[in-house]
């Protein structure tokens, strides 16, 4: 499992994926099906996000109306932002259809 955050044009938002890419062309047709056409995102410790979120890491994953492949962890951008620095942020990966 990967957890990333992904700049949208509504804002940031937190993922989980089985994927291994979040350039992978099954997710970014998962991705593109919530209606996201363009994205940055940057790869977060799925660990972090455990700890940060505690049982609602637990919920979001035993959520059966969510599929592995993607599952939205957090929307809230003003959320996700004060979860996680910028500034520890690696390397993005850009989407644009």
């Amino acid at each position: 499992m990967k957890a990333g955050i992904l700049f949208t044009g509504s804002g940031p938002i937190l993922v989980l994926t089985s994927y291994d890419s979040f350039l992978e062309k099954d997710l970014v047709e998962k991705i593109r099906a919530k209606g996201i056409k363009k994205y940055i995102a940057y790869e977060v410790p799925v660990n972090t996000v455990k700890e940060k979120y505690g049982s609602h890491y637990d919920i979001v994953m035993s959520d059966l109306k969510q599929e592995d492949d993607l599952r939205v962890m957090d929307y809230d951008g003003h959320h996700v932002l004060d979860y996680f620095s910028i500034k520890t942020l690696g390397t993005p990966f850009y989407y644009e259809e």
